[in-house]
């Protein structure tokens, strides 16, 4: 388990562990063992698209840009009349901090958090669950972490990376997507891999 603020990383447990502790403290489905995989890296979203996807608004997503909060990775803006472009990732971490806003959290705890977040690997994002009591977010890794938080009247509330992915990419299953060579010919092939990752889950 980790504060925000410090370094050291707990390993995960495997993922019969986890199914297994958080059933015993109610926290189901807090960590997920899903088969999520990120869009390709050149495939990204506009700003509206992004803001649409992760429920904030325009001027959220240009201040967090400027501030380097979350910026577009797929495709800076470069001058004028260049258009960002949002990975899969970026729209994820715009989620979680809309999240964690809306829980109370300040901002400069905030940007702590996405700071540790942005350094770690996709895999290794969609095994983590935010916790909070409302002044600190921590990183648990396992649903051990989980229970000692709760146990110890830390954990106010939680926010399951892998969650918040499988609701990202619904969302975007349904908008436009641009190459960040600016061709389309790659869109629709993004947006019919999403919905069909998207219906795989909702069949079973």
């Amino acid at each position: 388990m980790t504060r925000t603020g410090d370094t050291d990383l707990t390993a995960q447990s495997t993922s019969e562990a986890h199914a297994e502790a958080a059933a015993a403290a109610g926290v189901q489905g807090l960590l997920f063992d899903d088969d999520l995989r990120p869009m390709p890296e050149d495939v990204g979203f506009r700003g509206p698209t992004a803001c649409a996807a992760a429920g904030i608004t325009y001027r959220q997503l240009d201040y967090w840009a400027r501030t380097g909060l979350v910026s577009p990775s797929v495709r800076p803006a470069t001058g004028s009349g260049t258009q960002r472009l949002y990975g899969f990732r970026d729209v994820l971490l715009l989620k979680v901090i809309k999240r964690l806003l809306d829980a109370g959290i300040s901002l400069q705890q905030i940007r702590t958090a996405i700071a540790h977040l942005s350094k770690r690997g996709i895999d290794d994002l969609t095994q983590i669950t935010l916790m909070s009591d409302g002044a600190s977010v921590y990183m648990c890794t396992s649903p051990d972490e989980v229970i000692d938080l709760l146990a110890g009247g830390q954990g106010v509330f939680g926010i399951a990376l892998g969650g918040v992915w499988r609701e990202v990419e619904g969302s975007l299953s349904e908008l436009p997507t641009e190459r960040a060579d600016g061709h389309d010919d790659g869109d629709q092939h993004a947006n019919d891999e999403l919905a069909a990752r998207r219906r795989a889950r909702m069949t079973g």
